[in-house]
């Protein structure tokens, strides 16, 4: 055998192995994927679809994560399997369809490995035996509160600066604080205008807080069971819904438009201004989110705009519960894994941990506080539901 051939045989040997290597060396490095199906409530979908995570996931826990967008609602109305919302297995899809009835122990149906909450409210509530016409649930093996936001109120510089001049509000650190909620409260139910605050500039109307409908939207249920908290001197109960509601329907009422939702609310007071929105209920993350999503924008209004926190505020949970080992994967990646965290909160406005997580708040660019102390707790599902039945 020549020289020629001998090389010829290596450089064949050589290429051959490379074509081995890449079909299936590639997975002896990397491992296969485990697919995780995780039912999703609403309020964080940009996060979990963010590129550099999804990477993360995948390189450090070999999970590629699927992420199904449920109603929070319906996490416990209907079986938490993928084909009550059309995806999975089509021959169970269309015999649903058709009117049979599935469970989670169905065979044949597609199951989720967790569940992720937006609110703790079903969080705790999912963890209890069905009652009336519920679904069957999973068992539960794990987990708990995972990304958090408090609720805020965005407002503009003139409109502040009154409310300090009445000692509703203060300014300390570059941070703005509402620290009379009872005073402000009540100002909105007798009616004051704004002028009677001594803000000009042809602002006109009542004094008002704009949120969204808490009858349909979760975070509207959020802000008034803050205002229940409030009214209720920090005592959320049943008995407190009761006695409180004549208030809280009248300052359902003084609300105004509740069209909104979440995010159009937050872009209807960047584009309406001080003349149309006063101030508005929404959380942290918006500002955090706006501020890396449309830096020009935030940029024409940064010096303008007044984040407020209420004292005492309270928080929107986003909770993460398992119900199989491979969900429990996913738990420890959002748990112990700091560069994730840094996502959640850099980009999208997320803490973690309770009082707010150990990344430096400074990096973003905006004042806000590295911890939230002055809170109360959330409604419970009892309290919840004599809310919404009150304000219907």
């Amino acid at each position: 055998m020549n020289k020629k051939t001998i090389i010829g045989l290596v450089i064949f040997v050589i290429l051959i192995g490379i074509i081995v290597f890449y079909k299936t060396g590639k997975k002896i490095i990397t491992g296969d994927l485990t697919t995780i199906y995780v039912a999703t409530g609403g309020g964080k979908e940009d996060f979990l679809k963010d590129e550099e995570v999804l990477e993360i996931l995948k390189k450090e826990y070999k999970i590629d994560v699927v992420f199904d967008t449920w109603s929070n609602s319906k996490t416990v109305s209907s079986p938490l399997i993928r084909e009550t919302i059309g995806l999975g297995n089509q021959d169970i899809i269309n015999r649903m369809e058709n009117g049979e009835t599935f469970t989670i122990n169905s065979p044949g149906v597609t199951k989720y490995d967790a569940l992720f909450t937006s609110d703790i409210r079903y969080y705790d509530y999912y963890k209890q035996k069905p009652v009336n016409d519920e679904a069957e649930r999973y068992t539960v093996l794990g987990g708990g509160l995972t990304l958090n936001t408090p609720i805020v109120f965005y407002s503009w510089d003139k409109i502040v600066d009154a409310l300090i001049a009445h000692g509703i509000a203060e300014e300390k650190d570059g941070i703005y604080y509402v620290v009379d909620m009872d005073q402000l409260v009540d100002i909105i139910l007798n009616g004051k205008k704004w002028s009677e605050l001594g803000v000009t500039d042809d602002i006109y109307g009542n004094v008002s807080i704009s949120s969204i409908d808490p009858v349909k939207s979760s975070p509207g249920a959020t802000y008034y069971g803050l205002l229940l908290a409030i009214l209720s001197k920090g005592e959320l109960s049943e008995e407190n819904v009761i006695a409180n509601m004549p208030k809280l329907k009248e300052l359902y009422v003084k609300s105004g438009n509740m069209k909104f939702t979440p995010a159009d609310l937050f872009q209807e007071y960047l584009r309406a201004g001080m003349g149309t929105q006063k101030i508005i209920v929404d959380y942290e993350k918006s500002i955090i989110d706006f501020s890396n999503s449309n830096k020009k924008g935030f940029e024409q209004v940064k010096d303008r705009i007044r984040v407020l926190y209420p004292k005492p505020t309270s928080w929107n949970n986003h909770c993460y519960m398992y119900f199989t080992e491979n969900g429990e994967i996913l738990y420890k990646a959002f748990e112990e894994n700091e560069k994730i965290q840094q996502i959640a909160w850099e980009k999208y406005g997320f803490r973690t941990g309770i009082t707010g997580g150990k990344y430096d708040v400074s990096k973003i660019g905006i004042a806000v506080p590295q911890e939230i102390t002055s809170t109360v707790s959330g409604l419970k599902m009892a309290e919840y539901n004599a809310l919404i039945e009150g304000l219907k």
